[in-house]
């Protein structure tokens, strides 16, 4: 698909007239580093020193939701109900399993599509399920510079993606309406919350989910991964100028 396809169908589809693009709202795991193969190293380790079949894949299915959301989920193989406080002293042990893997490489890309991004006059506001300070300090430091200070974390909404409630509270904070913001993810239920905000939502297929299971769950276009959305990203900006036009 093109990007000016791309922009033509989710114009239709939205019913807006134009789309003008002062804000990016970019996840993290996946699209800024590539930390899923230790996060699902992670994930199985807790689950099943807490006798709870899994297997790695199924984690990528699940990115996206809070880890409390995602403690929940699982427990009730067992019969089990987890409270919220529960939930989140495993999902602090489940960090420090994270941790102990060393910390994963940023994204090849990600650095170039956000400073395009930033040079053409566009607002990066990262919007993640994670609550670790060490992870939100790290891409600080990592991407000096190139985010804005408003951000969303999991302690700012109380519903994690699919719900498009942590779009829309990127969407508020950024002091922008839907069509004024394009998503970035890599994983299905961050898209369905992107597409379910009513923005532009970009895919990355940086994990095993394969383009297909993005566009099915609401993707207007997908990439094969940052290094190729970073070179086509040009090409998608002048195309949303010129559907303005």
């Amino acid at each position: 698909m093109t990007e000016q396809n791309a922009i033509a169908n989710y114009l239709k589809f939205t019913g807006n007239k134009q789309a003008d693009i002062k804000v990016a709202l970019v996840d993290c795991d996946g699209v800024l580093y590539d930390s899923m193969k230790n996060h699902t190293r992670a994930w199985v380790k807790l689950m099943k020193k807490n006798g709870v079949k899994c297997t790695r894949d199924e984690f990528y299915l699940y990115e996206g939701m809070t880890g409390a959301e995602i403690i929940k989920l699982l427990f009730k193989r067992l019969g089990k109900n987890i409270t919220d406080d529960e939930a989140w002293e495993l999902y602090k042990v489940k960090g420090r399993y994270f941790k102990e893997l060393g910390e994963p490489a940023m994204m090849p890309g990600a650095t170039q599509v956000l400073t395009t991004l930033k040079e053409a006059g566009i607002k990066n506001v990262l919007v993640t399920g994670s609550r670790e300070p060490s992870v939100l300090e790290r891409i600080d430091k990592d991407y000096e510079g190139l985010f804005a200070p408003e951000r969303v974390t999991a302690e700012d909404t109380r519903r994690g993606k699919p719900s498009p409630e942590p779009y829309m509270k990127g969407q508020l904070k950024a002091g922008a309406k839907p069509n004024e913001c394009i998503v970035i993810e890599n994983a299905p239920l961050g898209v369905q919350s992107g597409h379910a905000s009513g923005s532009f939502t970009i895919g990355v297929t940086t994990g095993p989910i394969p383009e297909k299971e993005l566009y099915k769950a609401g993707a207007d276009i997908v990439y094969a991964d940052m290094a190729a959305l970073a070179a086509a990203l040009p090409t998608l900006l002048e195309a949303f100028k010129a559907a303005k036009a």
